[in-house]
């Protein structure tokens, strides 16, 4: 990687370079020794033609392919939408070609201080839920949160509930996946203890709810459904105390790194997403991977024109032949509902300088490190290997970070160049691809990742491990200061 000042070259192969800053017109700019003009101004994130690239020619970044020029460029133009397209085409076959992606192990004698439950699994804070089994009872949840929150006491945080917009009114794979989102928030090590909250009346009936709940400890979960009470705030109420008083027992103790679960995502991406804050993120997910935890990335349509490099660092032809298939699925459900695979990026991703979706989705698998890939996991799965984990979700944030959570995440490292105060039911810790951006919203980042252009992304790396295990160890994040806690999840059917 080769930086100047203002810019910079991701690879030598690369025929065009990003602005770090804003560049005027007739500005010369230095890459690799050859002087170029810029032929009108660039916006921080986009991109400059350093040689002539002609009509239907490929445009480089990473030292890959983010599309293809729609008209000859010069050097020292702007290259965007204007001039560039995407190259992807529909569904494809893939062929197994192993690259070696071992990450040397650590023995790290650092942990951080978690809450050890009684099935061997380990969370990093220690609150209450409530979930209601509807949206109906959302309100109602939220009363019993409020009236219940005086009995807090011991080491329990808080009490979260987690609304939602389902569980009636659904049929067939859309009532399957809320069901099974809502037992895996149940089942979540972060929580000491859980309230279920049903209407009484909903599809998502209670008593087959109950089934998809063993394994959990009885003391964890208590169950009301509201119209078989004479007064469910004082029943609910009643409940919450029990659980304050069981989960008021788990005190905090020393976890090994090994146990940590790191959840990766990318939101409201810009042109230097790719360039600083994602790769950050890779190299902390490494760090995790190299002391024996669990990192996992999703978004899978974010991997679109980037997915043979992740296919080629599968553990074995098995997990490479499930990336195909998580790929391939997910352009059927486009296909099946007659819309364009590659309609990406987003508007807000599109001002910030990417152009195509390869050119994104390059810069999103970033976040998932240089490791092999030793998992696959469908849409409501939980983690069950170490390693580096793909979860098939869709790029949606609040969808994709809720099934990070429901994975069995402890927390995530969000990336973003635009900035959204977002966050989940797990602490989300926001890393901003620009100095500008975390200046101007202290109050959404956590961390400044433009820091890697100063001083290299490993080195950064550490000083984000530190502040992992910290929030690990309870050190709120900002969406927890803000309680920006949302969830939501993925529908794809009939709503009666």
């Amino acid at each position: 990687m080769v930086a100047a000042m203002k810019i910079i070259q991701l690879h030598s192969q690369d025929n065009v370079v990003v602005a770090l800053e804003a560049i005027e017109p007739g500005l010369a700019i230095a890459v690799n020794g050859i002087e170029v003009k810029a032929r009108e101004a660039i916006a921080p994130g986009h991109k400059i033609a350093v040689r002539e690239i002609r009509r239907g020619e490929a445009v480089l970044r990473y030292g890959q392919t983010v599309g293809e020029a729609t008209a000859d460029i010069a050097r020292g133009d702007w290259v965007h939408s204007h001039n560039l397209v995407t190259k992807l085409k529909d569904i494809l076959s893939y062929e197994y070609r192993p690259v070696q992606a071992e990450l040397a192990r650590i023995a790290d004698q650092r942990g951080f201080q978690g809450f050890r439950r009684p099935n061997g699994e380990v969370g990093v804070r220690n609150h209450i839920f409530i979930v209601p089994m509807v949206s109906c009872i959302n309100q109602q949840a939220e009363i019993i949160k409020r009236e219940a929150e005086s009995q807090i006491q011991g080491s329990v945080d808080r009490i979260l509930v987690l609304r939602h917009h389902y569980g009636c009114s659904q049929l067939g794979d859309d009532h399957e996946t809320t069901k099974a989102i809502l037992a895996d928030l149940v089942k979540h090590p972060n929580a000491g203890g859980v309230l279920v909250v049903g209407l009484g009346c909903e599809n998502n009936k209670m008593s087959e709810f109950k089934k998809l709940l063993e394994g959990v400890p009885a003391e964890k979960v208590r169950f009301l459904v509201a119209q078989e009470s004479v007064d469910e705030v004082e029943e609910g109420t009643r409940l919450i105390r029990e659980l304050i008083g069981y989960a008021a027992g788990f005190k905090r103790q020393e976890i090994p790194l090994s146990e940590l679960r790191l959840g990766m995502k990318c939101g409201g991406s810009d042109g230097l997403s790719g360039v600083t804050a994602n790769p950050l993120v890779g190299a902390v997910a490494d760090e995790v991977v190299r002391r024996g935890g669990s990192a996992v990335l999703t978004e899978t349509p974010e991997m679109f024109g980037a997915e043979t490099i992740l296919m080629n660092r599968a553990r074995n032809r098995e997990v490479f032949e499930a990336i195909v298939r998580m790929i391939n699925e997910f352009k059927e459900y486009y296909i099946s509902h007659n819309q364009p695979i590659y309609e990406n990026p987003a508007p807000g991703n599109i001002d910030g300088g990417i152009t195509t979706l390869e050119e994104k989705s390059l810069g999103a698998i970033e976040k998932g490190g240089t490791g092999p890939v030793d998992d696959v996991l469908k849409y409501g799965e939980r983690l069950r290997k170490r390693g580096l984990t793909l979860l098939s979700a869709p790029g949606n944030d609040a969808i994709s970070i809720t099934a990070l959570g429901a994975a069995g995440c402890h927390m995530l490292l969000f990336t973003t160049g635009r900035g959204t105060p977002l966050g989940t039911f797990i602490p989300t810790i926001k890393i901003s691809s620009s100095h500008d951006l975390f200046a101007r919203k202290k109050r959404w980042i956590d961390f400044d990742g433009a820091r890697v252009l100063e001083q290299g992304a490993q080195a950064v790396a550490q000083e984000v491990l530190e502040q992992v295990i910290a929030v690990a160890s309870g050190r709120k994040t900002w969406n927890e200061e803000n309680q920006a806690e949302e969830i939501a999840i993925f529908k794809d059917g009939v709503t009666l």
